[in-house]
């Protein structure tokens, strides 16, 4: 594409096939009107935040502006203006707008502030990855590439990340592969869910509790900052935890150090945090959920996982990936005509949704030969017929896998329910072989099976095997 086409703000160049570069347009904003008119700033980046609070590539001091007031994210379909849940809006030609696509030289109004947004002519190169992998994710697209090059840079540092996406993306996957091309890569990574955690638990699971700190402290207990020490403390699911406790997540980040619950000795802690979401903590801080102080210091460094829709070039690779690693799935192929009709679906449940797919289809001889099928294959996939579009051989079929397990089935029972007997029997026979076979090392297993260990560790509470295992 011309560098002068102001209509995109981001191309890239391909050679037999594979992206060999990609640019990103500089744009400047000029403040037209209000208290800060006269301001001029030239960015390059490919998401520009502007609101009044630091860190905003545009910082306003308009009282009528919020903390993060709206996002112009650059793709190559142009330039995205959203708005995030701001108090009082933000407009374009007099029409408040909450997700939309700008021309250039658009006005935009927030609070008593006009702001005016221009691309410019020149671009600078986004940086890609030479390789189509990094630890446990692979994906030749450009979006995946992009983010590849940014994880081996972050990897040499011990720099707080805050790694957001929509659920099923593979956050983990990232926090890992951060962990394990580091210099910690000797030391601990422990994971601490804190949206699956009740919340009078929360403090103790992450700072730790003495012995008869509360009922039922009967032993003492050391928390995941404490066990992450020397190595990565992964925070999943940041955004789910409870206000009261955010100010003493804020403590142990800037300091360094932690008291158990019910203790008086501060311990300090050498580690690295990485914490990921699917929510958009900007929009939870100007909602008043989640604190602005603790977004900043866990936001230094911001990694996005793109969602599967938007880099669908890379399902022919995943599927290859997955099937290779699903039981089964090495005498396993998935036709064209299906991997086309794979291509159209939007995949909501991303990598997860399609890993879900491709391996009951395996297990169960079943293929995803529809769009309707598609969508309810994660629940309910669509039996196997003539036109299938996945091929087992004989020694994969449904029948051999059936006469594998120790689960009868059950015709007095409902279709779905004999199915999820023999299903969860499945995973409950593979997943205690795994962890056999691994001396119960959750990590290992997981990078062996081509799992996150968030799925392993969900799957073994569901199937009443948790804590066999270690990290």
């Amino acid at each position: 594409m011309p560098v002068d086409d102001l209509r995109s703000g981001t191309w890239v160049t391909y050679i037999g096939g594979r992206a060999t570069s990609a640019r990103l347009r500089r744009c400047r904003i000029e403040v037209v009107s209000g208290s800060d008119a006269g301001l001029v700033r030239d960015i390059e980046a490919s998401v520009i935040r502007i609101g009044a609070r630091r860190g905003n590539d545009v910082q306003l001091t308009d009282s009528k502006v919020s903390g993060l007031h709206c996002e112009i994210r650059l793709d190559d379909r142009g330039y995205r203006l959203r708005d995030l849940d701001s108090t009082n809006g933000t407009y374009v030609s007099g029409l408040r707008i909450n997700d939309v696509y700008v021309q250039p030289g658009a006005q935009i109004a927030l609070g008593g502030t006009r702001l005016k947004f221009e691309p410019l002519g020149d671009s600078v190169e986004i940086e890609l990855s030479d390789t189509d992998r990094f630890g446990s994710m692979i994906g030749r697209s450009v979006k995946m590439r992009e983010l590849f090059a940014r994880l081996e840079k972050l990897a040499k540092s011990d720099t707080t990340v805050l790694v957001t996406g929509e659920t099923g993306v593979g956050k983990e996957l990232v926090a890992e592969a951060l962990h394990d091309h580091s210099p910690r890569a000797k030391g601990p990574f422990v994971v601490l869910d804190c949206g699956s955690i009740p919340p009078n638990l929360i403090e103790s699971e992450l700072f730790g509790h003495e012995r008869g700190a509360f009922t039922g402290a009967t032993n003492s207990y050391a928390g995941a900052f404490e066990r992450a020490h020397g190595g990565t403390v992964f925070l999943d699911e940041i955004g789910e935890l409870p206000l009261a406790m955010q100010p003493k997540l804020l403590r142990v980040l800037e300091r360094k150090e932690v008291r158990r619950v019910g203790g008086t000795k501060t311990l300090e802690v050498d580690l690295r945090v990485v914490a990921a979401t699917n929510r958009d903590l900007g929009v939870e801080v100007n909602r008043g959920r989640f604190r602005e102080d603790l977004y900043y210091r866990l936001a230094v460094a911001r990694v996005h996982v793109p969602p599967l829709r938007e880099r669908k070039d890379d399902l022919p690779l995943l599927i290859e990936h997955i099937l290779a690693t699903t039981p089964g799935g090495e005498t396993a192929s998935i036709a064209q005509e299906t991997i086309d009709l794979m291509m159209k679906h939007d995949w909501p449940g991303n990598v997860r949704e399609l890993r879900n797919v491709i391996e009951r289809a395996v297990l169960l001889s079943e293929t995803p030969d529809s769009e309707d099928a598609l969508r309810r294959a994660p629940a309910s996939p669509t039996p196997k017929g003539e036109n299938s579009g996945i091929t087992v051989t004989p020694s994969q079929t449904a029948t051999s896998a059936e006469a594998s397990m120790t689960v009868p089935v059950d015709v007095t029972q409902p279709f779905k329910n004999a199915k999820q007997a023999v299903i969860s029997e499945f995973e409950k026979r593979y997943i205690s072989r795994l962890l056999a076979q691994h001396d119960g090392n959750i990590s290992a297993a997981a990078r062996a099976a081509g799992i996150d260990r968030m799925s392993i560790h969900k799957m073994l509470h569901r199937l009443g095997l948790a804590n066999p295992g270690r990290d």
